[in-house]
């Protein structure tokens, strides 16, 4: 992996390619910190630790790379494009415009992201105005974010102009990660993401060395311990990212004039984890809601069942709730294995891989084309999705293990784990491929 850096370190195009996609980040964390407009300053202390009890909270700033808890123009990052991405992909399969889009090639793909764009706005309103007037309520009674009252109907223009600016910031911060994709190297909006995770180190590092020189030996041990399943857990996530079932293909001969066109013998790699980090994004947004939703009438120590009704979904909804937490932890594993499997089924279903083989001629040996092949390939697929679901699942409430192990909790979440090495080896994956082109091209001009 080094040995490829240094060599693209040593090209010009990628070198430049390398410098822009770290200027964007650079431009990234400098959005981070500005402020919207009519901030509180004397608020953002109380803001800090309303986040430290709010799951969803966190999640939101996981994915704002901290900007939330700055308040920032960047405060609710790219989750808006990302959940406008999820719903296209749901979408596809059931509207028929959308699918022939999809077939459509580059023209096609540009029409969908141009649709995507479009939907990211309104849900960018959405979330601004749900996510600032949720964090409003958890700052308590007399205590705002404003200098002026946050109210779209009474004070309409002062909030509207809070709302504009951070939809403004998420759409820049959605253009850099496309600049990045045409000019830089990876994923843009997974670099911005990952930026942003990256970026939270440091303030780690010095947490975990405060804690290693205040406390006695048994938290040493279980620093040490944090550390060891945390190297396990990245070792994990390689292996499975990188896990796949190679089904072989073939392609039958076909004798067009005097030139013969197949022949040739393939593969059709299926991932073992195809669906990603989005099934733990969903199952954590999903259990999260119901106590984020019981916490605006929840109210400790009242009398009434209403209140009681909500207490209970506040504890049970909630990692931290009394009695709640085993409840937690199996509905989390539970819904991100579901959603593992609902998700790499709708992925599988946009590739159409059986009829795509058809029509060009090839087949899997011992298996007869069409319904057989796609039963073949769906039985397979459910097989080494099993997998991939059971190690998300495993992901996604392994903090609780290791907390429960540890005695230790650190701002560093299985999420944030997932997708830090997830895009770290996408994108030393696209630098090998960049540089293997060139060696071609190299072999070619000689």
């Amino acid at each position: 992996m080094l040995q490829a850096l240094v060599r693209a370190i040593q090209l010009p195009d990628l070198r430049r390619r390398i410098l822009f996609t770290l200027g964007m980040l650079l431009i990234f964390r400098l959005i981070a910190h500005i402020p919207v407009p009519n901030i509180n300053p004397d608020s953002l202390e109380q803001l800090r630790q309303a986040l430290a009890t709010n799951q969803l909270a966190q999640l939101l700033n996981l994915f704002a790379g901290g900007a939330l808890q700055n308040f920032s123009v960047a405060a609710m990052g790219v989750y808006p494009y990302i959940t406008a991405s999820i719903i296209m992909q749901l979408l596809q399969p059931l509207i028929p415009a959308l699918q022939e889009l999809q077939r459509e090639g580059e023209q096609g793909r540009i029409r969908l992201n141009r649709y995507q764009l479009w939907l990211t706005i309104p849900l960018a309103y959405l979330q601004a105005y749900g996510q600032t007037l949720t964090i409003e309520r958890s700052l308590g009674v007399g205590q705002s974010l404003f200098r002026s009252p946050f109210d779209i109907v009474n004070n309409f223009l002062p909030t509207f102009t809070v709302l504009t600016t951070m939809v403004a910031g998420t759409m820049l911060l959605v253009w850099l990660g496309e600049q990045i994709n045409e000019r830089g190297i990876g994923q843009g909006i997974s670099v911005i993401i990952f930026g942003g995770i990256v970026s939270r180190l440091p303030a780690l590092i010095v947490q975990g060395v405060q804690i290693s020189q205040a406390g006695d030996v048994g938290t040493f041990l279980g620093l040490i311990s944090f550390l060891a399943i945390g190297l396990i857990t990245i070792i994990g996530i390689v292996l499975i990212q990188e896990g796949q079932r190679r089904i072989p293909v073939q392609y039958a001969k076909r004798v067009r004039g005097n030139k013969v066109y197949g022949g040739q013998s393939s593969h059709i790699p299926l991932k073992v984890n195809m669906a990603g980090m989005i099934p733990l994004i969903f199952a954590q947004s999903i259990i999260i809601f119901p106590g984020i939703v019981a916490s605006w009438f929840y109210r400790p120590g009242a009398e009434g069942f209403g209140n009681a009704l909500a207490g209970f979904f506040y504890n049970t909804f909630n990692p931290t709730g009394q009695g709640g937490g085993w409840v937690y932890m199996t509905l989390l594993f539970l819904l991100t294995v579901g959603f593992t499997y609902f998700y790499t089924i709708v992925l599988f279903q946009q590739q159409d891989i059986p009829d795509s083989l058809q029509r060009n001629g090839g087949f899997i040996p011992g298996i007869r084309p069409g319904k057989p092949t796609e039963q073949y390939l769906g039985r397979v697929l459910n097989r080494i999705t099993l997998a991939g679901a059971l190690f998300l699942g495993l992901i996604a409430v392994l903090p609780f293990i290791t907390q429960t192990i540890t005695g230790l909790q650190l701002g560093l979440g299985s999420t944030a784990l997932l997708i830090v090495v997830g895009v770290a080896v996408d994108t030393m994956r696209q630098l090998e491929a960049q540089l293997v082109m060139r060696d071609y091209e190299g072999f070619l001009s000689r």
